[in-house]
């Protein structure tokens, strides 16, 4: 299985606030990732044409459309991410998350809104890929047992 290398620019920060995030879409994002082989997953907002690329300790969200290059480098500029700011363990899993929202460029608060309901649709619509492939190429062959008597 071959893998791809994706670039992604950080322009200068604009705006940070500090907010929380619902305990579900957190655990849904923490759970995707422990599923994953890789230390990142990516899900496409296809309804807004971002990308979101989920790690450790941020969700970052870029513009499909958005292109940059520098130093003969090219990639993806990054609009807004969810930084998690965890300062001590969640007491509960229903607990809200504590992060900081980092906007980059001329994104809005309109934008952190609308992921607010688009990203956890793509995820769902994530999850559902995820289950549909995850039997995928794989066979069972069920021969008989012919043990001693």
């Amino acid at each position: 299985m071959g893998s791809t290398t994706e670039i992604f620019f950080r322009p200068e920060e604009t705006a940070r606030e500090r907010v929380t995030l619902p305990a579900p879409l957190y655990n849904r994002c923490r759970l995707l990732l422990t599923r994953c082989t890789r230390p990142h997953v990516f899900v496409p907002i296809r309804s807004m044409q971002y990308q979101a690329v989920i790690d450790g300790e941020e969700i970052i969200f870029v513009d499909n459309q958005g292109y940059a290059v520098r130093d003969g480098r090219g990639g993806r500029l990054i609009v807004l991410a969810w930084k998690v700011t965890l300062d001590s363990p969640r007491e509960s899993l229903t607990e809200p998350v504590p992060i900081e929202i980092l906007y980059y460029g001329h994104e809005t608060h309109d934008t952190h809104r609308r992921l607010m309901s688009e990203f956890p649709r793509a995820l769902g619509l994530y999850e559902a890929k995820q289950q549909r492939d995850s039997g995928a190429g794989l066979n069972a062959t069920v021969l008989p047992f012919t043990g001693r008597k």
